[in-house]
């Protein structure tokens, strides 16, 4: 499900030319807004009855940021329901969009391959930027993966702008964040403290809520603590590398397919070596994803004779999944559900 009407061309303009555009395209939809808000004036304004305008990247960043700021924002998604995330781009009404918002919320860790150029394109006085993945030990990712944990990076937050601009195989770094409930509570608090330093006229309430959020994910964390210590196995077989975060912290072991993006093709030596693990360890189930197609991981199930079944990335929700009220934690449940079945096999 790649989104390719959004090209690469406008990324290649001049910064000047971009915040031009920007500009233009924004003014011709302000109905008598101020534009971008300043950092030293968008928290004044929600002392008053206009909300946050808050843009965020794409789902996780949504939820969380919506979970935090509660009534007091508008929070808006680039990326729509059902599109995969890792290789769209924003188009100039994108950035339009982004010029008059106050707050802009990016997971990082070369997940938004697109964000320094709208840095740029946004300039200094533009909204504030938050990187919700900062402080957290970042893992590294492989164009093959050998179906180990990958090692740590250390801390990003330095190294950030030297490989956001990787392309869409996230450079040597694993952005996958969010799918741990323990690293989803560093990603919150960052949210949470870039609000505070926004508006602390709201301080009580969006600590608040953040305490309320973070107490949900803390029992999630838990349960995922619980419910996979005493699996029977520690490995599993997916299509995608985006759980390596998750197979950290729970002590398990992530065997992908192929590589940090959905849609990279693994090789016939990658395939005939997963194949050849999912024999030796008679595994009986082969994670696929909802977003993308599961071809591949229907051909090594039928391969082993092993079954398939979805593990979500949550790198964005179906029309289906926000229709039936889903969400962050009703997902992730589904996900611990079917990790706990597949490892007790």
């Amino acid at each position: 499900m790649r989104n390719n009407g959004n090209k690469r061309n406008w990324l290649m303009m001049p910064a000047a030319a971009l915040l031009s555009l920007g500009v233009v395209l924004a003014g011709c939809g302000n109905n008598g807004s101020n534009g971008a808000a300043s950092n030293s004036t968008a928290g004044s304004e929600t002392s008053g009855t206009s909300k946050l305008h808050i843009i965020t990247s794409f789902y996780p960043m949504e939820e969380f940021t919506s979970k935090v700021a509660g009534d007091l924002a508008d929070v808006e998604v680039l990326i729509p329901p059902g599109t995969e995330p890792h290789d769209w781009e924003p188009t100039p009404q994108d950035i339009a969009k982004m010029t008059e918002a106050n707050m802009i919320v990016y997971n990082g860790a070369g997940m938004e391959g697109w964000i320094d150029q709208v840095k740029d394109s946004l300039g200094s006085n533009g909204p504030v930027l938050v990187e919700a993945s900062k402080g957290v030990q970042i893992l590294e990712g492989t164009e093959e993966e050998d179906h180990e944990h990958e090692g740590e990076a250390g801390d990003h937050s330095e190294e950030s702008a030297d490989h956001s601009e990787e392309g869409h195989d996230h450079g040597a770094f694993d952005p996958h964040v969010w799918l741990s409930p323990k690293q989803a509570q560093t990603e919150v608090k960052n949210i949470e403290a870039a609000l505070l330093q926004l508006d602390p006229t709201h301080a009580d309430q969006y600590k608040q809520n953040a305490d309320a959020y973070i107490k949900e994910l803390t029992q999630l964390d838990n349960d995922y603590k619980t419910g996979l210590s005493s699996a029977k196995r520690k490995d599993f077989i997916t299509q995608h590398a985006a759980f390596a975060y998750m197979a950290r912290d729970y002590g398990l072991t992530q065997v992908p397919i192929s590589g940090l993006s959905p849609e990279q093709e693994p090789t016939a030596a990658q395939m005939a070596k997963v194949v050849d693990f999912a024999k030796q360890h008679n595994v009986k189930t082969i994670f696929f994803e909802t977003l993308v197609s599961p071809k591949i991981a229907e051909t090594i199930a039928n391969e082993v004779g092993a079954k398939t079944a979805v593990l979500n990335p949550l790198e964005g929700l179906t029309d289906d999944q926000v229709k039936a009220g889903e969400n962050y934690i009703t997902v992730m449940r589904e996900n611990l559900k079917g990790l706990e079945q597949a490892l007790n096999e």
